[in-house]
């Protein structure tokens, strides 16, 4: 007997679920949701940027599945999984809808390494009419691009003492055209004692690696790129292994502002946040600067006279830079000292000194000044 006008909830009809190479995800259907479908954890501790989390298993559920696989095999754990995963399937499905506007909507989904879970969660998501892309070796591949994508790129570090204003003049380099990644930005941390002041909560240490991959795959392998000269950690989280290799080695231009316009920035910078606050990173590099020092630093702070708190550290700030800028002193291609502190006019010298440097065919020019 056949059944007229019922509804069809499912199409179950031979798959065409894609799987691809991690380059060809991150490009290919680039308005499609991506979706990870390994448990809340694993998500929260790093994912592929733009990801929405609908886990196959929950934290309890994936330890569950573990022990059993460890302890019965494979076989049995398949089982367990399938007890778990069944009754919640139009739900998977339901949380899929909502981030989604038609069943014709092709989905990326990936799991830790390609297997069981981006496979499963793409037959379940097919069957309800959508066409799935699976990542090849899954989000692993992903953080393998660490290995190798760096070393594809030009890269030009600017450098610069404390209060040069060089997170602005990335800013206008990028204005102008170049191609510029803000580490700090990404990193929700300027750099320093004082750099959580004002800012968001950092990402994970593996998250923020993630960020940077992100940042890097969006540009154009052919032109340079900026980025500040920045240690290997920038607060809690730190740099790429491969990145950080590739920027020792990387030219730096390095730019001078003189003292009283550095203090100036600092203040204009900082001086608006809570004296508590302020005080608690000078405590944070108090023996550094030493016990006389600290105590006239919070001082000045208590009384308002934050250009001489400013001035306090930059004594100490300014010591260390000389010392880390000695042993890349090779690397250095520009010294720039300027008078005007302006960061359009500071980005506008910089290209213009990199321009004669290459048509003179010559990039690694030590110590061109503009006075």
């Amino acid at each position: 007997m056949q059944i007229q006008n019922m509804p069809v909830l499912f199409k179950f009809e031979r798959n065409i679920m894609k799987t691809i190479p991690v380059l060809q995800f991150v490009e290919a259907y680039p308005d499609a949701p991506v979706i990870d479908t390994r448990s809340p954890g694993e998500y929260l501790k790093g994912h592929i940027p733009g990801a929405v989390n609908i886990p196959l298993f929950e934290n309890e559920e994936r330890t569950e599945i573990g022990i059993t696989y460890k302890l019965q095999g494979k076989e049995t754990a398949v089982k367990e999984g399938l007890k778990i995963v069944g009754p919640k399937m139009v739900t998977l499905i339901e949380d899929l809808e909502k981030i989604t506007h038609s069943k014709s909507t092709t989905v990326k989904i990936y799991c830790w390494r390609g297997g069981m879970r981006s496979s499963s969660m793409a037959w379940l998501f097919e069957t309800a009419g959508y066409e799935c892309v699976v990542l090849e070796y899954g989000y692993k591949s992903y953080r393998n691009l660490m290995t190798r994508l760096f070393d594809r790129f030009q890269i030009i570090l600017l450098g610069g003492e404390t209060g040069a204003g060089k997170t602005k003049v990335l800013q206008e380099l990028y204005k102008a055209g170049e191609q510029v990644v803000d580490l700090e930005k990404l990193a929700n941390h300027k750099g320093s004692a004082f750099g959580a002041i004002g800012e968001a909560e950092q990402p994970t240490y593996e998250h923020f690696q993630n960020l940077v991959i992100e940042a890097f795959l969006k540009l154009n392998q052919e032109k340079r790129v900026f980025l500040e000269d920045e240690s290997s950690h920038i607060g809690k989280v730190g740099l790429p292994e491969n990145l950080w290799r590739k920027m020792k080695s990387s030219p730096v231009v390095c730019i001078s502002v003189k003292l009283q316009d550095r203090i100036g920035n600092l203040v204009a910078d900082y001086g608006h946040y809570d004296k508590s606050e302020l005080e608690s990173g000078i405590l944070k590099i108090g023996k550094k600067l030493g016990g006389q020092h600290e105590k006239s630093a919070i001082a000045n702070l208590q009384n308002g006279d934050l250009g001489a708190v400013a001035g306090i550290l930059l004594h100490y700030y300014d010591k260390t830079y000389r010392f880390l800028l000695e042993k890349k002193r090779i690397n250095i291609i520009q010294t720039i000292e300027i008078g005007d502190p302006d960061p359009k006019r500071i980005a506008a010298v910089i290209l213009h000194k990199l321009k004669s440097a290459e048509s003179n065919l010559d990039i690694t020019t030590p110590m061109m000044k503009e006075q």
